[in-house]
């Protein structure tokens, strides 16, 4: 007999950072709202930050027109969802060429319960995301 803990809701994607790809994300994550049955908007907080991330790969991490990938995980643990978003491209950065607005990652920390940036050694740059599942709005 095994003895082997349930699987965790999860998603693991790997895109190509171009700009059409982030819709394929957002649309993956809307269908992992739905099947965790989370509330309608919680949902679209987490679509928000989600396609923030990945747009930021795709405007900031690979210029001049350098292949790269979008790198993506989420898992559900003791009701936290943790969304990784990750590149192998410039790094954390500042650009003075910037096409954004610079209001990326401020928005998704607003959604989100918490937001974590980092660069690795190899130059990866990961944006890790948190959501509390069991917040509720009053």
């Amino acid at each position: 007999m095994s003895t082997l803990a349930p699987q965790q809701p999860g998603i693991e994607l790997k895109v190509p950072a171009i700009a059409e790809n982030v819709a394929v994300v957002r649309h993956a994550f809307g269908g992992f709202g739905d099947a965790l049955d989370l509330p309608e908007q919680l949902v679209s907080d987490i679509k928000l930050a989600v396609t923030e991330a990945c747009t930021n790969v795709v405007v900031h991490a690979y210029p001049d027109g350098h292949d790269g990938l979008i790198e993506i995980t989420a898992h559900v643990h003791d009701d936290v969802l943790t969304i990784i978003v990750a590149d192998h491209g410039n790094g954390l950065l500042p650009r003075l060429d910037s096409p954004g607005l610079g209001l990326g990652l401020p928005l998704i920390a607003t959604l989100a319960t918490s937001l974590e940036l980092d660069t690795e050694s190899d130059e990866r740059t990961l944006v890790r995301i948190t959501f509390d599942l069991t917040a509720t709005d009053a």
